[in-house]
């Protein structure tokens, strides 16, 4: 699948520090069922983002004109918990998050991040407290994943460390498939020798199963 590439995100870092919020907190079970991936942005944190009543809770800091349409976010820690989830992933990315920065996440939600093309960063607590400091007031971060360094509003710059194929997905905007496919002609050359070479292994059954 091809993606939106990400190379260079600017903007507004909304310092949502809770730890262990869950992906039914990011997009609830139902908003899955009945609306489509397009239309999900609209139901993120929805739990907390409204009241009862359906209007908008003002006390909200997603909810602060600073934030709306931030392309980052900084969490607490195990961001993405709970059950396995893509449309937690689908749902940010319809907030406009580009890129999401805690101390830690969940493992499906983690995964599920790069075959969308939302980076996740996992830096230290109190690195990520120290940017939310800064990013109280809608000051802006940029997040390189080329260099892969954050630069916080202050100027100073944070490294980060992510599985070099995981950030050729993301530079390139593919999943994992997508890359294989990049070696498309390599596979299919290997394949025709081995045919030579193994001829034993691709015998055809008489149901024409190989």
């Amino acid at each position: 699948m091809t993606m939106q590439p990400f190379t260079t995100v600017t903007g507004a870092a909304v310092p949502l520090m809770r730890a262990n919020v869950d992906t039914d907190v990011i997009i609830r079970i139902e908003r899955l069922t009945h609306a489509s991936r397009d239309a999900l942005g609209q139901y993120a944190f929805e739990a907390l983002r409204f009241r009862p009543d359906g209007s908008e809770d003002p006390g909200c800091i997603l909810n602060h004109p600073a934030f709306r349409g931030a392309p980052v976010l900084l969490a607490g820690n195990n961001f993405g918990c709970g059950s396995s989830r893509e449309g937690a992933v689908t749902a940010l990315m319809g907030m406009g998050v580009r890129c999401v920065i805690a101390p830690g996440f969940g493992d499906i939600f983690y995964n599920n991040c790069f075959q969308n093309g939302l980076l996740p960063v996992t830096l230290p607590m109190d690195v990520v407290e120290a940017l939310a400091r800064q990013c109280l007031d809608g000051a802006h971060v940029c997040v390189d994943l080329a260099a892969q360094a954050i630069t916080a509003p202050d100027g100073t710059t944070v490294a980060f460390d992510i599985a070099p194929l995981r950030r050729e997905g993301l530079l390139s905007g593919l999943d994992e498939i997508g890359l294989t496919l990049k070696d498309d002609d390599a596979i299919r050359a290997w394949q025709a020798q081995d045919r030579i070479d193994r001829a034993w292994a691709w015998c055809v059954t008489p149901g024409g199963r190989q």
